[in-house]
């Protein structure tokens, strides 16, 4: 009986040294939040509280991230939200450890918490309110759920996490893909291929039925072609199929081919843009939603008449956009008063707006105090990049399949996330800093020396 209570207490405490390891880490990922006294927001998050507190359903953006938010937040604190990020990822990249190491040791989840912390973008995004607090989550959920041994209620809760992430921005999607398939060529059995691409189906279902549910149509979706077609005249092709075949073509944009091309973002966004200008000049309100057929028909006509222009583009964002990876354009409050703020005032106590217009952030002051903060990030990318290639060589070699799909997985994910935001939007910074935190925590992970197999988690 003694040895009995003995062996019970001695789970407890290992049970409860491994639960404060992991919030330990959670607020280790997400102490940019607490440096400007208040979780970071970006112009974007307006749009996903909005989505539940007036209620607006966004045009622009997917149906997950916003209710995610409310049941987090509840009109009373955004606390809550940013430290769940970072707690999510903390318990993924603790189940990465255990994958690749055998075990999960909690000084070696400090350390890389720590270390991401301290030397990667991974925190300037768990810390902010927005879908890119959880790019990185997507392949992290996918190669744990294809090579992590996990349990079944953990099986569950990551694909939960997996599909949370897909779901909350269309830019995840072929990242997802890419992993599915990686799983595919690794694992080489049907198990794995399925589990990694389980949260990829709910994801897609979660889509199709919100937009079903939301604008009558079950797409993923229903105005993405709005945003290719701003790429795709910025670079030039549908701009000139417009030139080509207006007046007779009939479109709206017909009224506006001699101010094409222009940059993508102006056309999206700017009030005076052809977009959301009538001929007469008179607003277009919505011209986002008013413009998605006559996009569709303008990018098919693009497609055939000029493929060879469009995957040329295509590939010169994508590689523009995977030498973009620096913190920063999140960080400023250009925008924040007429944007984040409007809802915080209208929809939560007094007391947080106080807190809001208090953060660094808001007072214009975060750019220049996160700057040395950042100094690191390049650098330490870079060693990464050198020592995930050797890694993965030694890993392949020594046939060491998770580890190897770690770090594959990482390499993969950046070129595939480059890929789908450099040829589909506009090259940004943030686009490429929100994932690349995952190679130097696959090179931590991987350097490290396994455990025996058989020790328990």
């Amino acid at each position: 009986m003694a040895d009995a209570d003995g062996r019970c207490a001695g789970a407890g405490a290992k049970a409860a040294v491994k639960l404060l390891a992991i919030l330990a880490g959670g607020l280790l990922l997400a102490w940019p939040a607490a440096f400007n006294a208040y979780p970071l927001v970006f112009i974007d998050t307006v749009s996903y509280l909005n989505h539940t507190t007036l209620p607006e359903t966004p045009w622009d953006k997917t149906q997950a991230y916003g209710p995610f938010l409310h049941l987090l937040h509840w009109q009373v604190s955004l606390w809550p939200a940013v430290l769940a990020q970072g707690l999510t990822a903390s318990h993924l990249i603790w189940l990465a450890q255990r994958m690749v190491l055998g075990v999960a040791r909690p000084g070696a989840h400090l350390l890389a918490c720590g270390a991401l912390a301290a030397l990667s973008a991974a925190p300037w995004f768990l810390a902010t309110l927005m879908p890119d607090a959880l790019t990185a989550l997507v392949p992290l959920a996918l190669i744990l759920l294809g090579f992590g041994r996990l349990t079944r209620a953990e099986t569950v809760w990551v694909a939960l996490v997996g599909a949370l992430a897909i779901a909350a921005h269309l830019s995840h999607l072929p990242t997802a893909a890419a992993m599915v398939a990686l799983t595919a060529l690794l694992a080489r059995r049907v198990g794995p291929v399925l589990r990694a691409a389980l949260p990829l189906g709910l994801a897609l279902a979660v889509l199709a039925g919100s937009n079903l549910v939301a604008f009558g149509r079950a797409t993923l979706s229903p105005h993405g072609s709005v945003f290719l077609l701003a790429r795709l005249q910025d670079d030039g092709p549908a701009a000139a199929v417009i030139r080509a075949r207006c007046p007779d073509a009939g479109w709206h944009l017909c009224a506006f081919a001699d101010r094409l091309p222009m940059d993508s973002d102006t056309f999206l966004w700017d009030g005076t843009s052809p977009l959301n200008r009538n001929a007469d000049g008179s607003p277009r309100p919505m011209g986002g939603v008013a413009g998605a057929a006559e996009a569709r028909e303008i990018i098919a006509a693009t497609l055939r008449e000029h493929p060879g222009a469009v995957a040329g583009a295509m590939l010169r964002n994508g590689l523009a956009q995977l030498l973009k990876p620096r913190v920063g354009d999140t960080l400023g409050n250009e925008h924040l008063a007429l944007s984040a703020r409007i809802p915080i005032a209208r929809s939560f106590p007094p007391r947080e707006l106080a807190a809001f217009d208090a953060g660094l952030q808001m007072q214009g002051a975060l750019q220049a105090r996160a700057a040395p903060f950042l100094v690191p990030h390049i650098p330490v990318l870079l060693l990464s990049l050198a020592g995930a290639l050797w890694l993965l060589w030694r890993a392949l070699r020594a046939r060491d399949t998770p580890r190897a799909a770690l770090l594959a997985g990482a390499l993969l994910a950046l070129l595939a996330n480059a890929a789908a935001t450099g040829a589909l939007s506009k090259p940004h910074e943030r686009y490429q800093a929100r994932i690349v935190w995952l190679l130097p925590l696959a090179v931590m992970l991987a350097a490290l020396p396994a455990a025996r197999r058989e020790t328990a988690p």
